[in-house]
This record gives structure tokens, C-alpha cells and sequence, in this order.
């Protein structure tokens, strides 16, 4: 939402601004179908032949993702603590039992209460690499600590991949434009023998090139490529507090104590309070002594 808005309020404060200033719109619109055709086009064949596909189609979706924001919600983060908490106390009364839910996670009657987060390949990876890697090397803390802080810094990349590709068409969006604006110079000076007005229209098409590589660049692209890294980023804290939680257990801290370490580090928007985790955590026990 406030991509869009913001977008609004950049094109008309300058259009405005340009209009009430006595600049007339007609050169521009003249022009700027060409001149896009020639800017966006290169800019837009310079992103396929430095990118692969899966980073291509990575950044669609992050366009998408600068308009709809992150994707984890309040209710995402305190349910990700409770199923923390009930695989957690899984593991602390039978590490055997656990073993059913990691291999098997679809199936398991503990993930299936938290659909959202089920379908997410990246964070049950994640929950169920580590789980292993505990029970393999349960004596062994800080092995299982640098496998998850390597196995983090790599899903952080692989995050960012989109907001770096935009930010690099970013960068090269005002050189493009001066690419436009210098053939649009060289056509006015093959038509030399032309009266002053008619050449005057010419030059101003020329520099609408510069122009719009300009504002591509930092009225539109880049100002997403901000929001596309800032969006990754908050979501890549939902990743880091399953670390935190399973880190703080392996170091002998009780379970509401690693839950709590983990939901201060969530994003202070979406950050569910100790009494609605507490108060989830006391349903989720109420509805397992019903169950069983």
C-alpha cells in the first residue's frame, strides 16, 4: 500500500510541480513512448542477460512483495511459538518421538496446526535440519550453532538476490538515459537545416531521455529496490528467531524462556505481547489434555 502511495505522490509532485511551473506536457508525451522503448528496453535487456531465470523470476515476485508486504503476520510469529514450544516439549520427553515430525512433517499432527507456516519449504527446512543436527550432535552446542548461522547467512542471500538485481538497474538507468538523450542529439544535428522552433522541439525530446533515466532511477526503481531489501530483511527475522529458540535450548534454558528470547527479536509491528503468547501457549495445553 504505501509503495503505491508513495509512487502517486513522486509522479505527481513532479508532474505537478513541472505543469504549474508553465512546462508544457506535449514534448513529453511526444517523446517519452520512444524514449521508454529505448531506456526501459535496454535496462530491462541488461536485467535478463545478468541474471538467470530463477533470480528473474525471484524479482517478479518481489515486486509484488513491495506492494503487498512482508508475508508473516502478527499471528505467523506467535504461532511459530507455539509450535516451537510443542515440538520443543516433544523433544525434551522423548527425542525419539521427535523423529516422526521431522521426517515427515505433512503428516505430522503438530505441524498441520500451523498451515501457513507448513507451506513454507524454507522454515521447515530449517526447523527440521536443526532438530536433527541437536539429536546427532546433542553434546556438541556450537557445532549445531555455526550449521545454523551458515545455514541462515545462505537464505538471507538467497533473499536478497531480487533487491540487489533491482538496485543494479537502478544504477544504470540514469547512463541509459544519457544513451537516449545523445541519440536524440545526434538525430537533431542531422536535421540542422531545420527552423529554431522545430529544433528546439527536438533538443527537449533529447533531454527527456535524460530525464526519465533519471526518475526511473531514483523516483521509481531504486525507492523499490529499498523496499524489496527492507521487506526481505523483517522477513528473514521470522527465520532467525527459530534459531534463537532452538539455540537458547540447546543451551539447557527452559522453553518459555527460549520463546521469550525469540519474540523480543520480532518486528516491533507485528510483535505479539507475552500475555497473548502465554495466553496461546495456555490454549494449545488446554486442547492437547482435551485430546488426549
Amino acid at each position: 500500500m504505501n509503495a503505491a502511495i508513495g509512487l502517486t505522490i513522486t509522479v505527481v509532485m513532479v508532474f505537478g510541480g513541472y505543469i504549474l511551473a508553465g512546462g508544457k506536457m506535449d514534448i513529453i508525451l511526444h517523446s517519452l513512448p520512444f524514449e521508454m522503448m529505448m531506456i526501459g528496453g535496454a535496462a530491462t535487456g541488461a536485467f535478463v542477460a545478468a541474471n538467470d531465470f530463477s533470480t528473474i523470476k525471484h524479482t517478479m515476485g518481489d515486486l509484488v512483495t513491495a506492494f503487498t508486504g512482508p508475508k508473516w503476520k502478527k499471528k505467523d510469529y506467535a504461532d511459530l511459538l507455539c509450535l516451537m514450544h510443542e515440538l520443543l516439549f516433544v523433544l525434551k520427553q522423548n527425542p525419539v518421538d521427535i523423529e516422526a515430525h521431522i521426517e515427515a512433517p505433512q503428516e505430522s499432527s503438530i505441524f498441520t496446526k500451523y498451515p501457513r507456516i507448513l507451506k513454507d519449504h524454507d522454515a521447515i527446512e530449517m526447523i527440521c535440519d536443526t532438530i536433527r543436527s541437536m539429536i546427532m550432535n546433542f553434546d556438541n552446542v556450537h557445532q549445531v550453532e555455526l550449521l545454523l548461522e551458515k545455514h541462515l547467512e545462505s537464505l538471507a542471500e538467497d533473499k536478497l538476490h531480487g533487491s540487489h538485481a533491482l538496485q543494479s538497474m537502478a544504477d544504470a538507468l540514469p547512463a541509459l538515459g544519457i544513451v537516449a538523450a545523445v541519440l536524440g542529439v545526434i538525430k537533431t544535428m542531422a536535421s540542422i537545416d531545420k527552423p529554431p522552433e522545430v529544433l528546439g522541439g527536438m533538443i527537449g525530446g533529447a533531454l527527456v531521455g535524460t530525464f526519465l533515466g533519471v526518475f526511473l532511477a531514483y523516483g521509481v526503481v531504486g525507492p523499490f529496490a529499498a523496499r524489496v531489501k527492507h521487506t526481505r530483511m523483517e522477513e528473514h527475522i521470522f527465520y532467525s528467531m527459530i534459531g534463537e529458540v532452538l539455540v537458547s535450548n540447546l543451551h539447557k534454558n527452559p522453553v518459555n524462556i527460549s520463546l521469550e528470547v525469540a519474540r523480543r527479536h520480532a518486528p516491533s509491528r507485528v510483535r505479539p505481547s507475552f500475555d497473548e503468547v502465554e495466553d496461546a501457549i495456555k490454549e494449545l495445553k488446554k486442547d492437547l489434555k482435551q485430546a488426549a
